[in-house]
């Protein structure tokens, strides 16, 4: 048995997963040592009972060949630890995954990577703002790492899908069960221009208890992770945390006060997430100077300045400000937003603007 075969192998019984395993490469040398040994001896190892003992002992060779097999008929390849192409920033978690399926490429370049997550029932202004600041970012060099659900994660992939950059999907079952089933295409598309990946063996289904262990991915693969919206339970909160066990930075996208998809992000602001309403505010976090795209500050204060002939003291419908002003809808939300947050305008009830009296 090779050392791929074996960590394949092992990884087949989900309740190992890389703390355990650890634990068992402490007490044995390789991972095919691990095969080899009595139930007695994996029993005596911490956190190895009985039940995870006997799983490992019940695997038969033939499932792993026949994982393996399909895994290369898919297009698939399986990434470990002591390969070259597995992520660096992933490997620096504490519980990095066993071994990862990938489909597509993985890059040094991704060493540069930003996560993007929220809610699965986003508004259109978090969704526009997500596929924003993905472009955006994607065109500043960072790979957009996301979850590959419904809303803001489809949002921020096909964001960077747009500007042509890389984007990495992780997914919470296996590749025989893409999820949810409506981003089949979308996974390939991510493919051909970044990487689909998954911990999981190619027949787990997308149960509600893989997706914490997804999160924790999509954190581990970045240096930062971005919440654009997050209700007051959203797995984007999840992620968040696990960011800031791994030592990740956390960003958050600050919305209306009422509004349900803003309790999570605006309480991770009130605990120290930085608030960013713009590319600017995260590039400036790594320090990293604006790359071909000179232009950004300019265009940010010629919308500033459009939005002041427009606002004034008397209300004015949101909808008649993007009649009036002609800015694409992303612009237009985040500079109405800045604005609100220097306190130049506020907004009323029924999205109406007017002008701040000082």
């Amino acid at each position: 048995m090779t050392y791929l075969e074996a960590l394949a192998g092992l990884n087949l019984t989900l309740e190992i997963g890389a703390i355990r395993l650890n634990k068992l490469l402490q007490v044995f040398a390789t991972p095919q040592d691990i095969f080899n040994v009595s139930q007695e001896k994996l029993m005596r190892v911490e956190g190895i009972g009985a039940k995870i003992a006997a799983k490992i002992k019940g695997i038969k060779k033939e499932e792993i060949e026949k994982e393996l097999k399909e895994t290369k008929s898919l297009g698939l390849k399986i990434v470990t630890s002591h390969d070259p192409d597995y992520p660096q920033n992933l490997k620096n978690i504490p519980d990095a995954p066993i071994v990862l399926y990938v489909k597509g490429e993985l890059k040094q370049e991704d060493n540069l990577s930003l996560g993007i997550v929220g809610s699965r029932r986003a508004s259109f202004y978090g969704l526009e703002s997500a596929q924003t600041f993905a472009r955006d970012l994607a065109g500043q060099g960072f790979t957009i790492v996301s979850g590959m659900a419904r809303g803001v994660d489809t949002s921020a992939h096909r964001g960077a899908l747009k500007s042509g950059g890389r984007t990495i999907a992780v997914i919470g079952s296996g590749f025989n069960y893409i999820y949810p089933e409506e981003n089949k295409e979308l996974a390939e598309e991510i493919s051909r221009q970044g990487a689909v990946v998954s911990e999981f063996p190619l027949n787990a289904r997308p149960f509600p208890q893989n997706f914490p262990r997804r999160n924790r991915v999509i954190s581990g693969l970045s240096l930062g992770v971005l919440v654009v919206e997050a209700a007051k339970n959203s797995g984007a909160l999840i992620t968040a945390d696990f960011a800031l066990e791994q030592g990740r930075e956390v960003f958050a996208l600050p919305g209306k006060a009422d509004a349900a998809n803003s309790f999570g992000t605006n309480n991770l602001i009130k605990q120290g997430a930085k608030l960013v309403t713009g590319i600017e505010d995260i590039l400036e976090e790594f320090n990293l100077p604006p790359q071909g795209k000179p232009e950004i500050q300019g265009k940010k204060e010629d919308d500033e300045f459009i939005l002041d002939g427009i606002i004034s003291e008397k209300p004015i419908h949101l909808d008649e400000i993007a009649d009036r002003s002609r800015l694409p809808l992303s612009d237009l939300y985040s500079t109405l937003l800045k604005l609100q947050m220097n306190r130049v305008i506020k907004q009323l009830p029924g999205n109406q603007f007017v002008r701040s009296t000082r």
